[in-house]
């Protein structure tokens, strides 16, 4: 596709209280980074989250988003599903394509 490689990319949407374990898996299945947004808002299986900060972060919503070379995001996504496997979130699985490998390995 014009130059650009194929990655994997893996959105996940947890309480901020689950975000750090996963931070804990993302970079320890090598990803080389992860974007995290907190404050997330939105309305799904569990009802409707503000994204408005109460108290602190642990009260709302965190997205985290890495990409992968896809030889390496099976290991992460079984992990994800297994850890949201007790609690309360929802990961995107997605095909993408990106400029700069290099930055991904």
């Amino acid at each position: 596709m014009n130059g650009l490689t194929r990655m994997t990319k893996i959105e996940i949407v947890v309480s901020g209280r689950d975000a750090p374990p996963i931070r804990d898996l993302i970079t320890s299945s090598g990803a080389t980074g992860y974007t995290s947004v907190s404050g997330v808002s939105g309305i799904g299986h569990h009802g409707q989250h503000s994204g408005a900060l109460l108290f602190n972060e642990y009260d709302t919503l965190t997205m985290l988003i890495t990409v992968l070379p896809p030889e390496s995001a099976p290991a992460l996504i079984d992990a994800v599903r297994h850890m949201l496997a007790g609690s309360s979130g929802v990961m995107f699985v997605a095909e993408t394509f990106v400029s700069r490998p290099e930055y991904f390995q």
